[in-house]
């Protein structure tokens, strides 16, 4: 069965980066956009593998930032799988602290590191 890959938060050009980087991780991942509450709560009920989520949101979210919908997200599914998509490490760790994997940068698609994470946590 073909894992769900959510974008969270991310403009056209970082999607389409992103959706290339999925699916060299995986050919037949299915992957959706998500650029606010509603559409992110009814991917979530209906199911997803992953969540790779911007640092810096686009779109219209509650909350203000990648981490913080993290933290928000976490709070409720101890079970959800979530990246943070930043190049910044104290916004890597930040993550990771609130739950979730470890994450990637921008900078890092189109090489293995970025590949790599996305595998690892599939």
């Amino acid at each position: 069965m073909p894992k769900r890959i959510l974008l969270v938060g991310h403009c056209g050009p970082d999607s389409s980066y992103l959706r290339m980087a999925v699916r060299s991780a995986s050919a037949e991942a299915i992957v959706s956009l998500a650029n606010d509450d509603t559409q992110l709560s009814r991917a979530i009920a209906t199911g997803v593998d992953l969540l790779l989520v911007n640092r810096s949101l686009d779109g219209h979210f509650a909350d203000g930032g990648g981490v913080e919908l993290i933290k928000s997200l976490r709070a409720g599914d101890a079970n959800l799988k979530m990246m943070l998509v930043s190049n910044l490490p104290d916004a890597q760790a930040a993550a990771r602290a609130a739950g979730a994997l470890p994450g990637f940068g921008k900078n890092d698609l189109g090489r293995p590191a970025a590949v790599a994470a996305i595998k690892g946590a599939l």
